[in-house]
């Protein structure tokens, strides 16, 4: 038995999967706390909601194998599954490459393992680590975090060298599509060329070669704006506003990064009220929704010159690809690349306990932070 942790901005995902076979899942709401709280004021209250739902589902920590979390902005690191170590934790407690939930993952994963370690469990299991006590240590793992890197040199610069392009993507979510694409059509990853867009409160466009995220906007500080991100800004101005004496650091980070994109103009991160607005004639609201596709397509053209041309297929993930308006919009523009596929649900939550499940039933060694 693997418990799932995924926290995400609005929500903490947990599911409960039974080897592959999903037992039981649901999206806990991100707790709402006061004003000027940090990420880290939410471990406390996430971490009790999820014993809270176990106690409902019946599930006694003892009882699992193992517990996996979405990996975040940690340190650049290739893809696959890690442990969950001392290093990681204070990595992801310092916010090394800034504050996003997805940093919850491990410290949320290693809780929980820690309880099921502590609770006694009578499971046993290849990857289990047995303990001075006797009893069998329950692991805890993340998969394929936020910070996997692997750009290409010609990816890294950005134009002053004191600032170089890091690598921060929807990874998880972007490999296991790709993964799934190629076992769904016969092709090997190795030979695979894909233009991947996750569309989500972050907007991800990466070119993916081989299986390999080889360049992406950073969500936070390039790229298309999204429903909460301003995206890339004009440089010259944003320098002025950030020394007009007006806003301090924290402010113009929470604007650029929490009240940015839909938020900034239409005061709404939710694509449905959008939607809404547009469908009762908001021609203010048109034009921002409209104008978010238009930066996306040109992100993605952009990021078709990576792959010189010779693209498979462009494909759209993550929540917002449920969206028919936006992704039609997008077709649109970029359809003359390549076909399109919109796959609105990709498993991330399988994706993270087959990474798992890979290290229990010992086919894979997880690698150390």
């Amino acid at each position: 038995m693997i418990l799932v942790v995924n926290p995400g901005s609005t929500s903490t995902r947990v599911a409960i999967f039974t080897g592959a076979d999903m037992r039981s899942a649901i999206p806990l709401p991100a707790p709402s706390l006061e004003e000027g709280a940090t990420l880290w004021d939410e471990f406390l209250p996430r971490l009790e909601q999820i014993r809270d739902w176990l106690a409902e589902e019946g599930v006694k920590p003892g009882e699992l194998a193992a517990v996996v979390g979405r990996g975040g902005l940690l340190r650049p690191v290739e893809g696959g599954v890690y442990h969950v170590n001392e290093a990681m934790l204070a990595d992801s407690r310092g916010n090394r490459q800034g504050a996003h939930a997805s940093n919850l993952g491990c410290a949320l994963a290693r809780a929980l393992a820690d309880q099921a370690t502590r609770d006694g469990s009578v499971l046993s299991s290849p990857a289990g680590e047995e303990g001075t006590s006797g009893q069998r240590t329950v692991p805890a793992f993340i998969v394929d975090p936020v910070s996997t890197d692997e750009f290409s040199d010609l990816a890294r610069l950005s134009g002053l060298k004191e600032l170089p392009r890091n690598s921060l993507s929807h990874a998880l979510s972007i490999h296991a599509l790709v993964r799934e694409v190629c076992d769904r059509d016969g092709i090997e990853v190795g030979e695979s060329r894909f233009v991947v867009v996750h569309l989500g409160g972050g907007i991800s466009v990466c070119p993916v070669v081989g299986g390999r995220i080889i360049d992406a906007n950073n969500a936070n500080s390039g790229g298309p704006f999204s429903p909460t991100r301003a995206g890339g800004l004009p440089t010259q101005e944003l320098m002025s506003l950030c020394f007009s004496g007006t806003h301090s650091l924290s402010e113009l980070k929470a604007m650029t990064v929490r009240r940015g994109g839909l938020m900034s103009y239409l005061a709404t991160d939710d694509a449905r009220e959008v939607e809404k607005r547009i469908e009762e004639g908001d021609e203010q609201a048109r034009l921002v929704y409209e104008t978010m596709a238009y930066q996306i397509s040109k992100e993605i053209g952009a990021m078709a010159t990576v792959l010189k041309g010779n693209v498979g297929r462009l494909l759209l993930t993550g929540g917002l690809a449920s969206s028919a308006l936006l992704t039609g919009w997008i077709r649109e523009r970029v359809g003359f690349l390549g076909p399109v596929e919109v796959w609105p649900e990709v498993e991330e939550m399988k994706a993270l306990a087959l990474g798992a499940l890979r290290v229990l039933e010992g086919e894979i060694e997880p690698k150390e932070y």
